[in-house]
């Protein structure tokens, strides 16, 4: 349905709640091609720590459509989706280069990669395993996807290594 064109620009689509992905799979299922900003987390229950792919912008998701050629009233009916955000009764693009920025961003693992370009002194948000939500200090990169960083605890600084990819810019 949705071709790459010049006259093709993004627009919002607003899921059910955690639902994003069953909508994207629905759509997809209709020829459409869903885009959803994810990022991994991590949920912390009793003892154990789980880390799994979450919507960045829970509730929505991103469809490329050229409004003159495309049929968009379908997608307001797809499982998974409440609508496309509308005014005036059309749909409403999204600012040019946003989604294309988000796109751009997106990782081999289909997710986010919000750590950007880190340099020592960089402060750096882990995002998901035992230090998730932790602020830290970069110190030095070790290698393509390794980090050295310091993060407080117990009033200290302390060195501790992770991967690129669980850290995203503060």
């Amino acid at each position: 349905m949705a071709n790459a064109s010049s006259a093709e620009r993004w627009y919002l689509i607003h899921t059910q709640a955690a639902r994003e992905y069953l909508a994207a799979e629905h759509l997809k299922r209709q020829g459409y091609r869903p885009f959803v900003p994810s990022t991994w987390r991590s949920i912390r229950h009793a003892r154990s720590i789980r880390t799994v792919r979450a919507a960045f912008f829970p509730g929505y998701l991103f469809v490329p459509l050229n409004l003159d050629a495309d049929r968009w009233r379908p997608i307001d009916g797809t499982i998974g989706v409440l609508r496309i955000v509308k005014a005036n009764g059309r749909p409403l693009p999204a600012p040019v280069g946003l989604v294309e920025g988000l796109v751009a961003l997106t990782g081999k693992d289909q997710a986010l990669d919000l750590a950007g370009a880190l340099k020592p002194g960089s402060e750096v948000r882990f995002l998901r395993g035992p230090f998730a939500d932790q602020i830290a200090v970069v110190e030095g990169m070790k290698g393509p996807d390794r980090v050295r960083v310091l993060l407080q605890m117990m009033q200290q600084s302390v060195p501790v290594e992770a991967a690129r990819a669980d850290l995203a810019v503060a």
